[in-house]
């Protein structure tokens, strides 16, 4: 054979389709049910199959009438047309066309990939009244039947939580991926944690946010026979393992009164941040107004505070000293220079320096009053030395400041002298 015929013939051997061997992919089996299906079933739990495997759940259905607490569920309606009203951006508006979800799960850990979310509470606003319903995973086997169960597939939803921004929707995600080569893509949704909302609010005023705490206080709710939050795992561990789910339904009434309070915690927190006319502590409705401001809505916040001069006077300095800056903001001076003074004589630490020196500002640059600028930086000077409140990075920089501020206020009142 020719060189020519020998390199043709390695030619048609390239053309030729190397032969392709067939990948035989199993297709998973469904998971069977779990040798204890009988006493979950017993114990009030409700077989739902899909096509991934068997999840066990729990439905309740409340009428509009059902109390939590102080609150009636039915006033939902009342805050979800609140918020659709109003104009501008906060943390706990709602998003448009998306399906409100209150959400709370319960897990085997708090962190790491080990950890399994073994039940995942929803609860939604329904045409006559309210259901909650309750997933249980019957066993790791099950799990992603029992994510797939919860639609967080299906579409965008507003999810309500708390701290679930943290804590609960990671977990989620955590599991989701897990599982991704066959659940469909985890949608992402809006997200409302009433946990910081609550954090906003009621600073200063609760020693702690823990949601039980929340519900005594401002919900008017205490719970009786619940189980700590920290043996649920132990208790469906041994649920799975004896079979016997009869305490694992007290995990599951603890999950229930979770998300009842985060409806009716909704509920209130909508009506102090928009229903500023409803009688609160002067420090709550500070706080609000403080959130206001720290959104950039600046006329919100403003009427918080005004309300709060308006009952309590100089009585809360706390709140001269916020409402100052936005009268500074709308070139108020005078206002501010007064709101600044009454919070700089009554406050403590670093809000009264703050102010000691915002009270200094305006007289130099606004009224021209360059001795009584001296005389309220020399105050100053003095009092960020003495005060050991002050964390030593805050001292300094103050220090600085004042010490600026002093030297160039000497040479504008004595010109030509050295200081």
């Amino acid at each position: 054979m020719s060189y020519e015929q020998r390199l043709m013939a390695m030619k048609n051997m390239l053309k030729k389709k190397a032969p392709t061997e067939e990948v035989k992919q199993e297709k998973k089996t469904k998971p069977k049910a779990p040798p204890y299906e009988k006493e979950w079933l017993k114990a009030g739990l409700i077989k739902e199959e899909n096509d991934y495997g068997i999840v066990y759940k729990k439905v309740i259905h409340y009428d509009e009438n059902y109390f939590h607490g102080n609150k009636r569920l039915g006033d939902l309606q009342k805050t979800i047309e609140q918020w659709s009203n109003f104009q501008g951006e906060h943390p706990l508006a709602l998003e448009e066309n998306t399906k409100l979800v209150f959400f709370d799960t319960e897990t085997t850990g708090l962190k790491g990939a080990g950890t399994l979310i073994f039940l995942l509470g929803f609860m939604e606003k329904t045409a006559t009244g309210f259901e909650m319903t309750q997933y249980v995973l019957p066993g790791p086997d099950h799990e992603v039947a029992f994510l797939f169960a919860s639609n967080f597939w299906k579409e965008r939803m507003t999810v309500v939580t708390y701290n679930g921004k943290s804590f609960d929707m990671p977990q989620v995600e955590t599991r989701w991926t897990m599982n991704r080569n066959e659940l469909p893509p985890l949608k992402q949704h809006h997200q409302i944690d009433l946990l910081h909302g609550a954090r906003r609010v009621w600073k200063a005023e609760l020693n702690t946010f823990k949601l039980t705490a929340i519900e005594e206080a401002e919900l008017h709710f205490h719970r009786e026979g619940d189980i700590p939050g920290h043996l649920a795992p132990i208790i469906y561990q041994d649920a799975v393992k004896s079979g016997d789910a009869t305490t694992l339904m007290k995990v599951l009434k603890h999950n229930e009164w979770d998300i009842l309070s985060l409806v009716t915690l909704y509920i209130r927190a909508t009506q102090l941040v928009l229903e500023n006319e409803i009688p609160e502590t002067a420090t709550t409705h500070m706080n609000i107004g403080k959130w206001f401001s720290d959104l950039k809505n600046y006329e919100e916040g403003a009427l918080f505070f005004e309300q709060v001069i308006q009952k309590y006077g100089k009585n809360h300095p706390l709140t001269h000293y916020h409402y100052g800056f936005i009268l500074k903001r709308n070139e108020a001076y005078e206002q501010a220079l007064h709101a600044f003074d009454v919070a700089a004589n009554q406050l403590l630490g670093r809000e009264r320096m703050i102010a000691l020196e915002e009270v200094a500002k305006l007289q130099e640059h606004r009224f021209k009053d360059f001795k009584a600028a001296l005389a309220v930086t020399e105050q100053a000077s003095l009092l960020v030395t003495a005060d050991d409140t002050l964390t030593h990075r805050f001292r300094l920089r103050m220090q600085k400041e004042f010490a600026k501020r002093e030297m160039r206020l000497r040479k504008k009142i004595f010109p030509g002298k050295a200081q």
